[in-house]
């Protein structure tokens, strides 16, 4: 039986936890490793969620923002393999690791890790705080060349898509990438394949796309400039309501615009403005309809205080929600709180494209599965298993990770860090990466 903590002597003590501290580093970059080829291969789009990040916020309790720190700490270790060896065996903090990772490169990785073995996390980030700010001076001179080159210009591609060609200052660059990078947790990842039912093909760059979409849908929806009416932030679809109701071939498009699939065209209605057009043989109409709102204002109150954003397994979005018919009202669905249930966008074109399935149980709750009946929130095997820290210990020795008290501890012996120095020092590795590269491209 483990000896009480209050029992062991005070050296016995410290000498446990500088060792803990090394083994909890090395196990921290293997886990690092981990999460980055986990989001390498995008396994995450199998459970449903947005990102890799969405799923380490559901799977392992951490801070949505966090979790992103963490997965752009592991990709860039991946470029810096002296950091992250010193990392996996136990000689480096997350600390450090972290604030070196936002500036280090492959010239400058070896100077970084010297302070960092022999310096504390503090001297680590004034250091880097340094380094980035005598960069930052370098570029000051740019600033006059960015204003005047500043520029935007598209056109329409053969397909009918639009192509945008944009160049904006570092400010307003930094601007626009934050408000991209806001508008990203609202969208999908990148698309899946039909043939497995979450598994992605798409890039990045098509999430940024839908992205820059909703910031426009967000202006649009703001009250920034004078608009001349709603149907200025309306997308209007025309479609056959025996097409809507049965799949029959039949009208089904954008106006003027391109068609679309039946399917999609459900997801809009499930939450959108109806007016009914009674048209004759030859497309001309006879009647139009009052428009009205699929779920009128009241039940989507009592639908946003019930379920107070999307209520699938581990989303944590709330705004931009839609309010989706489990059975959709053109197939003879009622438009009744029982009936709703709120879902991101992401979701709601899951579960109208059928990789998604949406059950209301007998207490009216809802559970989410996919097509083959797995459900999302199923644990993993072994999940519940107790793990005693002496196990991680274990696990690196059978690693051949050696850790000893002394391994974590810093090298520092309180002398003084000359930060200018450093930083003179650092400027230098990378300006000889930089001249090398240039005159390696004037050469080819």
């Amino acid at each position: 039986m483990e000896e009480a903590i209050s029992s062991v002597s005070t050296p016995v003590l410290i000498d446990q936890i500088t060792e803990l501290a090394g083994h909890l580093s090395a196990a921290n970059a293997r886990w690092l490793s981990l999460i980055a080829e986990f989001d390498r291969r995008e396994a995450w789009a199998e459970w449903g969620v947005k990102s890799c990040a969405h799923w380490l916020n559901w799977k392992c309790g951490l801070d949505l923002g966090a979790a992103r720190e963490k997965l752009r700490v592991a990709h860039a270790l991946e470029a810096l393999p002296r950091i992250a060896a010193a990392m996996a065996a136990g000689s480096l903090s997350y600390s450090k690791v972290r604030a070196m990772t936002r500036v280090a490169g492959a010239a400058t990785e070896q100077y970084f890790l010297n302070v960092a073995l022999h310096g504390t996390a503090n001297h680590v980030e004034k250091l880097v705080r340094a380094f980035r700010r005598a960069k930052e001076s370098q570029e000051l001179s740019r600033e006059a060349r960015q204003q005047a080159n500043r520029s935007l210009s598209w056109f329409h591609d053969e397909d009918g898509s639009l192509v945008i060609k944009v160049r904006l200052p570092a400010e307003a660059g930094a601007v626009f990438l934050k408000a991209l990078e806001a508008a990203e947790g609202a969208l999908p990842p990148p698309g899946v394949s039909a043939e497995t039912s979450l598994e992605p093909v798409q890039s990045r760059t098509a999430r940024r796309a839908d992205a820059l979409g909703l910031m426009a849908e967000g202006f649009l929806a703001s009250d920034q400039q004078p608009l001349s009416g709603g149907d200025r932030q309306q997308i209007v679809v025309h479609v056959d309501a025996q097409t809507l109701r049965h799949d029959h071939a039949g009208r089904c498009e954008l106006e003027d615009g391109p068609g679309i699939a039946a399917e999609t065209a459900r997801r809009l209605a499930c939450d959108a403005s109806l007016v009914v057009l009674v048209e004759n043989e030859q497309g001309e109409p006879l009647n139009v309809g009052r428009k009205t709102r699929t779920i009128p204002p009241a039940l989507r109150r009592a639908l946003r205080s019930r379920d107070q954003g999307c209520r699938f397994p581990g989303c944590t979005h709330t705004r931009f929600v839609d309010g989706h018919h489990v059975q959709h009202w053109a197939k003879g669905g009622e438009t009744r709180l029982s009936n709703l249930v709120s879902l991101c966008r992401f979701h709601h074109r899951l579960l109208h494209e059928g990789r998604v399935v949406v059950q209301v149980l007998d207490d009216g709750a809802f559970r989410f599965i996919r097509p083959d009946g797995r459900s999302f929130d199923s644990p993993a095997p072994n999940a519940s298993r107790q793990l005693d820290w002496m196990q991680l210990v274990a696990a690196h020795q059978a690693r051949q990770i050696r850790i000893t008290p002394s391994t974590a501890i810093t090298r520092w012996q309180g002398e003084q860090l000359d930060y200018e120095l450093a930083v003179d020092g650092l400027l230098q590795r990378a300006s000889r990466v930089g001249n090398v590269s240039a005159e390696t491209s004037r050469g080819d």
